[in-house]
């Protein structure tokens, strides 16, 4: 069993940054960021194989957004810059095989708002 707890999120400009964090317990293979705004279905948004660190990202937030860990901390995070209006949206981390499918991640955090004004 592992418990992933997120912080982080909250309200900003368009333009601005934040970054969400993401600890787990346990050992963990990969770890992915999902979204779903409001009337949407979830979507990928980032993830990270933890023994290569490989790093892949939706192409909507390429550039801007950044998946890193701290291996110490059991601990990943998701550095958002030059943040969108149409970023807004509950942010998860989830824990699994690592793909960009949702439904292949069995362990997710209680999501994060981030709200992002125009």
């Amino acid at each position: 069993q592992v418990q992933l707890v997120e912080s982080g999120g909250g309200l900003v400009q368009a333009g601005g940054s934040l970054r969400l964090s993401c600890a787990a317990s346990g050992r963990i293979y990969a770890m992915a960021w999902f979204r779903q705004a409001p009337g949407k279905e979830r979507e990928f948004v980032a993830r990270l194989i933890w023994s290569t660190d490989y790093r892949d990202y939706a192409d909507s937030v390429k550039g801007r957004f950044t998946i890193f860990r701290d291996s110490a901390k059991n601990t990943v995070y998701l550095q958002m810059n030059k943040l969108k209006p149409e970023d807004t949206a509950v942010y998860y981390c989830a824990t699994g095989f690592g793909t960009r499918n949702s439904y292949d991640y069995d362990y997710w955090g209680q999501g994060t708002q981030v709200t992002v004004s125009s």
